[in-house]
């Protein structure tokens, strides 16, 4: 068996992270329990991430290359991106759920946001916005398709009720018959 190498012990770890954030919530979150989740040492552990909350951010960084990946496929695949967007703005699925919920109660719950979290989750917004924006030409729309894309998805994460498919289909329609109307007035 080929010895592992750093980049799949860190992935392990993350992975290790995801799944008791998942299952259990920030509060079963230490380095012990990742470590024995990984099946590495607490040592091997510290070798990557010195504590708790490096092991957050190291998430969030995942989190955040994730989300450039899924730019950067819908962009190359020329798929309508409000489209796509707005049909992705509720999680996938339950552990999509849980995962974020998850992440945002674990980033709520130290003292506050690092930097490079806050940079990290700032650039994902302002990455939609931005192709968003390039792909309308109206930054307003762009902005509002956002905003009830965002809006979507934190309310699930939060549990709160979603509106009846019906009318969420009619609002979806409507925007993407703006953004169609505007990209044909702009061409």
């Amino acid at each position: 068996m080929p010895p592992m190498s750093a980049t799949n012990t860190r992935d392990r770890i993350l992975d290790a992270l995801q799944r008791i954030l998942v299952r259990q919530g920030t509060a079963a979150v230490t380095l012990e329990s990742v470590a024995a989740e990984a099946g590495v040492s607490k040592g091997g552990l510290l070798y990557h991430f010195r504590s708790k909350q490096t092991m957050l951010q190291g998430l969030v960084q995942r989190l955040g290359e994730s989300a450039e990946a899924e730019f950067e496929q819908a962009d190359r695949a020329g798929v309508d991106v409000v489209r796509y967007f707005l049909e992705t703005s509720q999680p996938a699925s339950d552990e999509e759920m849980a995962l974020y919920w998850s992440v945002i109660a674990a980033l709520r719950s130290t003292e506050e946001l690092s930097e490079a979290d806050t940079e990290v989750l700032a650039r994902v917004f302002a990455h939609w916005s931005k192709l968003l924006t390039d792909y309308i030409g109206d930054p307003v729309l762009a902005e509002t398709i956002r905003l009830v894309g965002d809006g979507l998805y934190l309310s699930a994460l939060s549990g709160l009720p979603s509106p009846e498919p019906k009318l969420l289909q009619q609002v979806f329609d409507r925007l993407l018959e703006q953004a169609a109307e505007t990209r044909r007035t702009r061409a």
